[in-house]
């Protein structure tokens, strides 16, 4: 259980080269676009790159992850936002908590795709946004038997009704956006 999840450090989540990948700046607009967010729930937190982006844009930010030293490095660059520890899979807030609900190269990590995906759903009033590795072998991100592909990401979120809007390939990682 748990063999994909990410057990290593906050330094190297943080790597300017490892940060420069994920396009921050780019992937929370296009997360935004087209509704009004006033708050997001960022799952799988880690050090809080994305909560520490969104809360930036004023905008309310909690943050989950099962990793106690995860949290507190989140917190620390993110000092307005509201973490807790907690999976995907189970997701310790009411149903629609969040307008925005945000998987951060995270789903490729869950023990169950549709908890986790029915979870986000759950506790999202207008989006789920689901970043992640694209389907192939590459020198970062995790190995390719831990990857998903789009076909079943997309396939994943159709049996528990989320509707895809569109997906975003990105210069490294791919952006499925799926609407409630």
């Amino acid at each position: 259980m748990h063999e994909r999840r990410y057990s290593g450090e906050v330094e190297r989540l943080r790597k300017p080269e490892r940060v420069e990948l994920l396009e921050v700046e780019r992937v929370i607009a296009l997360a935004m676009d087209g509704i009004k967010v006033q708050s997001v729930l960022d799952v799988g937190t880690g050090s809080g790159i994305f909560a520490e982006a969104f809360a930036k844009k004023k905008i309310s930010v909690t943050g989950i992850d099962p990793n106690p030293d995860m949290l507190k490095a989140a917190k620390e660059f993110t000092p307005d936002g509201t973490f807790h520890q907690g999976t995907v899979e189970k997701i310790p807030f009411p149903d629609e908590t969040f307008d925005l609900v945000f998987l951060g190269l995270i789903l490729h990590e869950s023990d169950d795709l549709i908890k986790a995906l029915s979870e986000s759903k759950r506790c999202a009033k207008h989006r789920v946004a689901v970043l992640e590795w694209p389907y192939k072998q590459e020198e970062n991100g995790p190995p390719l038997a831990h990857r998903l592909k789009a076909e079943e990401i997309i396939a994943y979120a159709e049996k528990v009704d989320l509707s895809l809007m569109d997906a975003v390939q990105l210069n490294h990682l791919e952006l499925f956006r799926f609407t409630i």
